[in-house]
């Protein structure tokens, strides 16, 4: 259970970045809102995931899920280019958690 509370940790990770992005510096306040509860969510799963599992390994899983999520999110939402030198640097970051996950 503890590896479901990293992904979903890391989703709302995703989410609280995309958040902030239209929060435009907190001036927003729906996205503020937002980011603020997806916040607190995002801290809780990582929280849950702690009572069992190594801090470092569940750190650099949650903050790889969080960082290849934003980097979809900011293709997806904001017009962001994707390149084979950005492929290649994700597909690091994924080998990266799948080996921390197996170890």
């Amino acid at each position: 259970m503890a590896w479901i509370h990293i992904l979903i940790a890391g989703l709302l990770e995703t989410t609280w970045a995309v958040t902030l992005k239209w929060s435009n510096g907190f001036t927003n306040f729906l996205p503020t809102a937002a980011t603020t509860v997806v916040t607190i969510l995002s801290f809780y799963f990582l929280s849950q995931a702690l009572k069992t599992l190594p801090v470092g390994t569940t750190y650099a899983v949650l903050a790889g899920i969080g960082a290849i999520g934003t980097v979809i999110a900011d293709i997806v939402f904001f017009g962001e280019s994707y390149g084979l030198l950005r492929s290649f640097c994700v597909g690091l970051i994924v080998l990266g958690v799948i080996g921390l996950r197996i170890l």
